[in-house]
């Protein structure tokens, strides 16, 4: 039995997020199918961590194992040849048994698209935020002071099951393209909601034209439920990349994958 670590785009619209449910479509549910049918019963697939139903993704990764003979590039083709069109494998790479698609990440990335104003065209693929004037100067601030390790407990949906609500930004990069607010965000690891709710109290907090302390006085607060806190729609996140340490994979894999032109075409035209 070998290990497998596969990369993942989906359009999260119609899915009801990675988790397998009970009742409708999820990403780890239509794998393991897709894997089931091609003879592999029990796959452990693991997923590198959880999307809400609606967010979509540019690579998220996951791994599964299997003895059998294909190799990682037929692999690619007969998963492919048994999922729907909203979900694509773009690469697999045998890796060590050690491996852990979920414990071995170092940071993963996410993109927020932040709409200025709704239309039919980007409902299902930017956020919107109903009567908020934002400016982008004050995004901008907010980013600096959120970079660095924090608690955010306050910026996240409670989960007592996770103790832990310390999190290290290395990168927060926001820029405005086309009427569109674009933010990139990269931690060594992220809690659930935890980019919506950056993006929606940013936005609030800009409109209020309160100062960019504001939000470390909010995640000082160390409450979930707080009257600025706004969760932005999952219509609009992105996880755009996981990376692993180098040792675990080959030279065919590509850590800097963000920037591949399949990755910059699956964006939304507008943006670019």
């Amino acid at each position: 039995m070998s290990r497998f670590l596969v990369r993942v785009m989906y359009d999260g619209t119609n899915l009801r997020g990675w988790q397998t449910q009970t009742t409708g479509r999820s990403v780890q549910g239509e794998l393991i199918a897709a894997l089931k049918d091609l003879g592999i019963a029990h796959p452990n697939l693991t997923g590198s961590g959880r999307t809400d139903a609606g967010v979509h993704s540019l690579a998220n990764y996951a791994h599964f194992d299997y003895n059998g003979k294909m190799t990682t590039q037929q692999l690619v083709m007969a998963m492919n040849s048994k999922l729907d069109s909203d979900i694509m494998i773009t690469g697999i790479w045998q890796v060590p048994d050690s491996f852990n698609a979920r414990y071995s990440a170092i940071s993963r990335t996410y993109i927020y698209l932040l709409a200025r104003k709704r239309t039919p065209l980007n409902r299902l693929y930017t956020g919107y935020i109903s009567g908020k004037e934002i400016a982008i100067e004050d995004l901008r601030a907010m980013s600096e002071v959120l970079k660095g390790s924090h608690n955010f407990t306050s910026l996240s949906k409670n989960n007592p099951a996770i103790p832990n609500h310390n999190c290290n930004i290395s990168s927060f990069i926001i820029e405005e393209i086309k009427g569109k607010i674009f933010f990139q965000i990269t931690a060594d690891r992220f809690l659930h909601h935890m980019v919506r709710r950056i993006v929606g109290t940013m936005a609030n907090i800009s409109h209020l034209n309160l100062s960019k302390e504001t939000i470390l006085e909010i995640l000082e607060n160390r409450c979930p439920r707080q009257n600025l806190v706004i969760t932005a729609p999952a219509s609009g996140l992105y996880l755009m990349e996981v990376k692993y340490p180098p040792k675990f994979l080959d030279e065919s894999y590509n850590p800097d994958f963000k920037e591949n032109e399949m990755t910059n075409s699956a964006l939304p035209h507008s943006i670019k």
